[in-house]
Order: C-alpha cells, then sequence, then structure tokens
C-alpha cells in the first residue's frame, strides 16, 4: 500500500513555455562546505533533440538555486547528467551524447512551423559525420575549482544516469550500462552492466565486473544502473529493467516492466551476483545510505498518479518497502530519474525532472525536501 510522504517542493529551473526550456534527467551532490550542486540536461526542447546541454545549478539550502549554467554544450545532443563530490571544491559530471538525426526524417520537419524548423535545422546542421564521430558517446570530466573551470573530457564504455559514486578509500566506482560508442547499441540495449573504478579522479579507468543476468531475461532488459557502498565494504546495485521491444519477454517470466533489480558486491565490484528483480513499478533507481543506516532508493513512477517515489530498507539491501509517495501530481508520465542526498538535519533533497503544471509545458528541473518515516 502505497504511503505518502509529508514533503515541500520547489524549482530548479522551470521555462515551461521557452523553446529552449525542457529539462531532464538530474542529478545532485554536496561539496565539503555545503554547498549542493544540481546538474540535468537543460536548455532543450524536446525529451529527443539536438539541442541538450549539460547545466549546473548550486543552492545553499536546497531550496533557492542559482540561474543555470553550461557546463557542456558540445555540438550533438548532450544527456543523462551525473555530479559526483570528490571532496573540498573538486567535482566531477558525467553524461552521454547521441546522434538524434534519424528522429527528424523530412517528413517530420515538414509538420513544423517555419520557425522551429528553423531551429531544429540549425540544430541537426551540427550532426555531421565528423562530429559524430568525434563527440558520440558516454563523457567525464572534472572541476577543481566548484564548477567554473573544467577538465578536458574522458570518454568511458559505460554510462548511467547519475554517474559514478566516491567511494570511502577516495577510488570512484561507475556502475554503468556497457555504451561502445554507437547510439544504435545504446537503444537496442546490447551492453551489460558493468563496474569500472578510477583511482586518480576520473583521469583513468580499469574494467571490473560485470552482473549475471536474472534467469529468462536477456542483457537488453539491463539499462541505467546506480550503486552504493555500505560501511562493510560491501556494494549494492540497482538496475532499471525493462523491455522497450514489442515482444515483452519480462512479461513472459512473470516480471514487472519498467522495474528495478538488485546485485551486490563483496570483492569492491570485481564480481556481482545475479540479478534479482524486485517486482514493483517504477524506474530508474536512484541508492543513498543515510545517516540512520537505512537505504533510501528513489525512482520515477510513470503510472497514474504519475511522480516520485522511494523505497526504503533497514537490512541493507535485502528487503524494502516500496512505494512511499514524495510526489503525485505530474502531468503525465515524462518525468523522474530523481536522485538524492541527506541534509544537515536529516532531511532528504530530492531533484528530478517533471512537467511543472500541465501536459503542455516544457519538463522543469524540481526538487522536493521530506524526512524519513
Amino acid at each position: 500500500m502505497a504511503v505518502k510522504l509529508a514533503a515541500e517542493h520547489g524549482i530548479i529551473h522551470s521555462l515551461p513555455n521557452d523553446f529552449f526550456g525542457y529539462f531532464g534527467w538530474p542529478s545532485v551532490t554536496k561539496m565539503d562546505d555545503g554547498t549542493y550542486v544540481a546538474v540535468a540536461s537543460g536548455l532543450r526542447h524536446m525529451h529527443v533533440c539536438p539541442f541538450g546541454r549539460t547545466t549546473m545549478a548550486v543552492s545553499r539550502d536546497g531550496a533557492h538555486w542559482s540561474s543555470p549554467r553550461v557546463v557542456n554544450d558540445f555540438p550533438i545532443d548532450d544527456r543523462d547528467a551525473g555530479v559526483t563530490s570528490l571532496g573540498e571544491k573538486t567535482l566531477l559530471v558525467s553524461w552521454f551524447t547521441s546522434d538524434t538525426r534519424k528522429y527528424y526524417p523530412e517528413e517530420r520537419l515538414a509538420q513544423f512551423d517555419p520557425a522551429d524548423r528553423a531551429h531544429f535545422e540549425r540544430g541537426l546542421a551540427w550532426h555531421t559525420e565528423e562530429n559524430i564521430a568525434r563527440w558520440l558517446g558516454s563523457w567525464v570530466r572534472v572541476s577543481r575549482d566548484g564548477g567554473d573551470l573544467w577538465d578536458d573530457p574522458v570518454k568511458l564504455p559505460v554510462t548511467a544516469p547519475h554517474g559514478p559514486i566516491r567511494l570511502r578509500d577516495g577510488a570512484l566506482l561507475y556502475f554503468g550500462k556497457i555504451f561502445g560508442g554507437t547510439m544504435q547499441e545504446f537503444t537496442d540495449g546490447v551492453g551489460g552492466v558493468m563496474a569500472m573504478r578510477s583511482d586518480d579522479q576520473g583521469a583513468s579507468w580499469r574494467k571490473l565486473g560485470t552482473v549475471p543476468l536474472y534467469p529468462g531475461t536477456k542483457v537488453e532488459n539491463y539499462h541505467e544502473p546506480h550503486v552504493v557502498e555500505l560501511p562493510s565494504g560491501k556494494l549494492i546495485g540497482a538496475i532499471r529493467i525493462q523491455s522497450y521491444g514489442q515482444d515483452a519477454d519480462l512479461e513472459k517470466v512473470g516480471l514487472v516492466n519498467f522495474g528495478i533489480a538488485m546485485t551486490e558486491s563483496t570483492d569492491g565490484g570485481q564480481t556481482w551476483t545475479q540479478a534479482k528483480p524486485l517486482n514493483f513499478h517504477g524506474s530508474p533507481p536512484h541508492l543513498l545510505r543515510h545517516s540512520s543506516g537505512a537505504l533510501v532508493m528513489v525512482y520515477g513512477y510513470r503510472l497514474a498518479p504519475y511522480g516520485q517515489r522511494a523505497a526504503l530498507s533497514t537490512d541493507d539491501g535485502q528487503t524494502w518497502e516500496h512505494d512511499y509517495i514524495i510526489r503525485d501530481d505530474g502531468p503525465d508520465s515524462d518525468l523522474g530519474y530523481p536522485a538524492s542526498v541527506e541534509m544537515p538535519d536529516g532531511g532528504i533533497l530530492t531533484v528530478y525532472y517533471q512537467k511543472p503544471s500541465r501536459v503542455e509545458d516544457k519538463c522543469a528541473f524540481l526538487w522536493s525536501r521530506w524526512r524519513l518515516p
């Protein structure tokens, strides 16, 4: 039974009527001085378009945020933004890029009004073969001054919406979907879920282990993972599990299509247990270990009433109580990708995207503050 939490909500960025007003797929972190940093794929036009940029905002209280600052504006679409604090003022941002040309054939462009068509033609003109070869992929880059200046981007063979985590020993662990460098590989989901480690703040990475599949599922069903480290060093991984094809193969083996699967590693990510579907609706997941010892997993809920929800575990991820409602007022299912940080008073700040009030609105970058029940 779903339980609605007491929560307050607000806006990070919302431009519901602007051509470049769409924000999506965000993340949040907290620097050592207490500053919250949130990123998104923002100042774009819609869910799939050629215009995406990685945008960033900062806040001291989680309620009042700066104007959007552009971190990345590659010649092609910049999507899914993750952010990780590496200590003091050092930040790592992650994202991936996409080739959107196939989504806009001439017959679709012909349906746009002249002004919108002109925007799209200018955006698509940057999607040259040369730019696709140079910029298509999954990326990370580091800032050492809180986000003013950024190092050159580093390309990786995995991607995940919220990027890597910082381990207790200071290393980075990236638990991601294998992405070999073509958009077809990403959209078809041909790669599995693999861990990678960096001991030099993201400058270089080495491959660790991949996640064994649940019986009756396929590698194409596993997407958009996240991971958390426990005080014992055990890693708990959560993975979006979904079938995108017409053949609903997950339902054939009795699984929810658009759910979450769990896996564990006790050797730093070298080996993982077989993925175990939790079998309730909602995804993709983000994991946080709260100071109380509870594991907090937030996820988007794309059935009516649409919104953002949480699942809680008090036994290190062995069992979960799910469907704690953070909010359930989404106008439609274009929403989700929540990510959380703990606040100094034990409250939780969760950021996500959804339309602010109407189906016609551009998706906004929003926040909620809430407490564990």
